[in-house]
């Protein structure tokens, strides 16, 4: 692709670093933004800044937050004895968005994946265990995509707990194996909350 500017390249590379946009679809968005006046690029350019320096990783759940602890942590409406772990907030997203879970998430930030390089010391799974350890909590929902890594991840954390007075269930296979949780429809992952199995049948029929 030739430009003809160097600030025009430049701006085109950088946009097409992130994910799902490649070269074309960059230089049209950056397109775009050079038809607009130039407050409106200064105030994305200013939101993206201020998002990078401030935004801040709840010290409860790792849930992405404005404050220490996010909104959903410190909701006393929501049954914090009941924890659903993520992969990461992106899914904490996806299932608020069905409105049928009220109990409160801790967000993994990953999946266990040897072939990337990716161990448990690298995830948010060892606070996830102290957290059970505590006593505080009666149910832990292992909420992961239904890949190899998933799987490997929900039972290395099953291992570090099996022997705590705690119910550990999975959400209903409603979710195609292999689907990220993202990409369900609310209805289908709302169900697969809903009618979650324990977890030790998740993999005794697997």
């Amino acid at each position: 692709m030739e430009f003809s500017s160097k600030l025009l390249e430049k701006a085109v590379n950088e946009m097409a670093q992130l994910p799902g946009i490649g070269k074309r679809t960059a230089l049209r968005l950056v397109l775009h933004l050079l038809k607009q006046p130039k407050e409106r690029t200064g105030f994305l350019a200013q939101s993206l800044l201020t998002m990078r320096e401030e935004i801040r990783f709840c010290t409860n759940c790792h849930n992405i937050s404005d404050v220490a602890v996010c909104e959903i942590c410190s909701n006393h409406n929501r049954n914090h004895q009941i924890v659903c772990a993520v992969e990461d907030v992106r899914d904490v997203m996806a299932i608020e968005n069905t409105g049928q879970f009220r109990g409160i998430y801790h967000v993994l930030g990953g999946k266990i994946s040897p072939i990337d390089g990716v161990g448990p010391s690298q995830l948010n799974i060892s606070s996830l265990v102290e957290k059970v350890k505590s006593g505080n909590i009666s149910e832990l929902i292992f909420a992961l995509s239904s890949t190899m890594e998933g799987d490997t991840t929900n039972f290395y954390i099953y291992k570090q707990i099996k022997d705590c007075e705690i119910i550990t269930s999975s959400i209903a296979r409603g979710i195609s194996v292999g689907d990220e949780l993202e990409y369900a429809d609310e209805v289908t992952l709302g169900r697969s909350i809903l009618n979650r199995i324990p977890f030790e049948n998740s993999f005794k029929n697997n």
